[in-house]
């Protein structure tokens, strides 16, 4: 329920109008719903993606005010280098881009006896979600993307693109425990994917 109240609560402080910016994920976004003030949300949704501030400096700089210091303070350039100070070590990395895991309990799959291609509809369903889960970025590109190598097809369940990485993220959806096998399947299809779609594409 409480990821129904956030969604709920997302819509009603994000209208259509503000349309969702691919550069906040989700975390970004469950941390601005906490801000009560639309003026202030909408100056740090804006300086987030400005600045480049991960989740983390984001939840700083709201928990120590930092939009009302900003106003109240006489000397701005003052409290603008004490935040970018404090913000540096929590600058994102790579790593911060592409999660592990992903929470994906907004697709209310309850059971465990669903299938794989349920899975990968129910993702496709709710992709803007999904996009904001992935993190700061993604772009959907394609579902069910086929190569062709010694005249078989693979296929690829989802492809995504970030444009701040400038790489593709390959989805393979598998349900239970990771085998050696699928490691070395998607090993395969990476390279495949690398010297077929990746070299055409620049």
């Amino acid at each position: 329920m409480t990821n129904l109240r956030n969604i709920r609560q997302f819509y009603q402080c994000f209208l259509i109008r503000d349309a969702v910016r691919l550069e906040l994920s989700w975390t970004h976004y469950r941390t601005l719903l906490r801000v009560e003030n639309a003026q202030a949300r909408g100056w740090y949704l804006q300086e987030a993606i400005n600045q480049s501030w991960s989740a983390r400096a984001l939840e700083r700089q709201i928990s120590t005010l930092y939009y009302e210091r900003l106003l109240a303070s006489k000397d701005r350039t003052l409290v603008e280098q004490e935040a970018e100070a404090n913000t540096q070590p929590l600058a994102e990395t790579a790593k911060d881009y592409l999660r592990d895991p992903y929470i994906l309990d907004f697709l209310n799959l309850q059971d465990k006896t669903y299938q794989e291609s349920q899975l990968e509809q129910a993702i496709i369903s709710n992709l803007q979600q999904f996009l904001l889960e992935l993190g700061k970025g993604f772009a959907f590109v394609e579902r069910q993307q086929r190569i062709r190598f010694d005249d078989e097809d693979f296929y690829f369940d989802l492809v995504f693109y970030n444009f701040k990485l400038k790489c593709f993220l390959l989805v393979d959806l598998k349900l239970g425990k990771l085998k050696l096998q699928d490691i070395g399947q998607m090993d395969t299809y990476m390279r495949l994917y690398d010297e077929q779609r990746k070299g055409a594409d620049g």
